[in-house]
């Protein structure tokens, strides 16, 4: 794990303001006046990093320790604010479970917090977090790992707001057939208008943020000429339209990590896991190697109920350990060609998957769990992340299976 420490910043900074020189006085004219056109030199100088030391050295007040490897579970600003979250919060403490990926900016656009009185994002906030420095400090008591999950270009509201920023059919928003609305990766207002969501998060002391929906709706390329958007930079760009959309999406997540290189934050992504199994996605616009050159983590969504048959598995959903285990080695391949490779953290299922069933359902219990758990470990994968929508998560897991 690349973690900047704010040992390393300060160390940095101290080498900066040795590297100027104080002005010393001498005899004659000229050289008095050259000396007092150092130190004006020197003044702004010194201003200019001042100033950046406030970035560089950004406090939020809380403190947690990277644990030996995360272990966490996804939950929604509805369940922090619910009484769901005292059993969350003991699930985790109670286990070697020892991280929370906590929605920020959830998937329809809203905040799940109130930003500061008079924020551009007032009108999209909700009140679900009503004391995020409380929240800080129980995490913080507990050592549990905060994580900020941040969902990009699904944005409903942002996109119906400004439907400039996002792809219309017929002079109407674009919806797919779960009614959400998108925003447009091309859109470089977009970027940062989701990055300066992610520097709040960072300063409310969230360790990592971690960016879902990096992509263009699922099946673009069959919309791809259909639907109205601009281009904006990339329009004029010697590339066909999946290319333009690759680069795209990678250019956002190399902006935002370049954007939060002063917070001391890990950035990571969630990415869809048949991406690591191609070149690149034809439609969304993934590129597993590009966007993991860019990231501290990569988290593919890896659900064994979300694949065809690619690995040769008639019935995915009911194999979790065969599926793991087969992606694994894929996912260790592409990462292994890169020349500094980000921590691997899939999210694996804790929920069941009816609408694959015509008759009886696969249920995901303590054994379906600890099959895909124990995958991972075995293809030296020690991270992951526990998805269940509804944020109710199997119990008596054994997490460290194998260990």
């Amino acid at each position: 794990m690349r973690k900047r420490r704010r040992s390393k910043i300060m160390a940095f900074i101290g080498i900066l303001l040795l590297s100027i020189s104080i002005p010393t006085f001498v005899a004659g004219e000229e050289a008095v006046q050259a000396s007092l056109h150092q130190e004006r030199q020197t003044n702004i100088e010194l201003m200019d990093i001042l100033q950046n030391v406030k970035r560089f050295t950004y406090d939020s007040g809380f403190h947690f320790e990277y644990p030996d490897a995360v272990r966490g579970i996804y939950v929604t600003g509805n369940s922090v604010g619910s009484s769901n979250f005292e059993n969350l919060v003991e699930l985790v403490d109670t286990t070697d479970l020892n991280a929370m990926v906590i929605d920020i900016k959830e998937d329809h656009g809203h905040l799940t917090f109130k930003p500061e009185e008079g924020s551009p994002y007032e009108d999209i906030a909700t009140n679900y977090i009503s004391d995020p420095e409380g929240l800080m400090e129980l995490l913080e008591e507990k050592q549990i790992y905060p994580i900020a999950r941040v969902v990009v270009f699904k944005d409903s509201l942002l996109a119906k707001k400004r439907p400039d920023l996002s792809f219309t059919q017929n002079g109407e928003v674009w919806v797919n057939n779960k009614g959400e609305a998108f925003v447009s990766p091309f859109e470089k207002e977009v970027w940062e208008y989701n990055v300066e969501i992610a520097k709040m998060a960072a300063e409310m002391g969230f360790q990592e943020i971690q960016f879902d929906y990096v992509r263009f709706p699922e099946g673009f390329e069959t919309k791809d000429e259909e639907l109205e958007y601009t281009l904006g930079d990339y329009k004029d760009m010697d590339l066909n339209n999946i290319k333009k959309r690759v680069e795209a999406v990678s250019d956002f997540v190399a902006y935002a990590r370049e954007e939060l290189s002063n917070y001391d934050v890990d950035v990571s992504v969630d990415i869809f896991g048949y991406a690591a199994t191609i070149e690149e996605t034809p439609g969304i616009g993934q590129n597993f190697s590009k966007i993991s050159e860019n990231v501290d983590v990569i988290s593919s969504m890896i659900y064994p109920s979300h694949w065809t048959s690619y690995f040769g598995i008639e019935n995915p959903d009911e194999e979790p350990y065969k599926l793991v285990s087969e992606y694994a080695k894929v996912e260790n391949a592409v990462l292994g060609e890169l020349e500094t490779p980000p921590v691997s953290r899939p999210w694996l299922q804790d929920f069941e998957a009816p609408w694959l069933y015509s008759g009886p359902t696969k249920q995901y219990g303590k054994a379906e769990i600890e099959a895909q758990i124990k995958a991972l470990y075995e293809n030296g994968i020690d991270e992951f992340l526990l998805w269940n929508s509804g944020n109710v998560y199997t119990e008596n897991v054994d997490y460290m299976i194998g260990k």
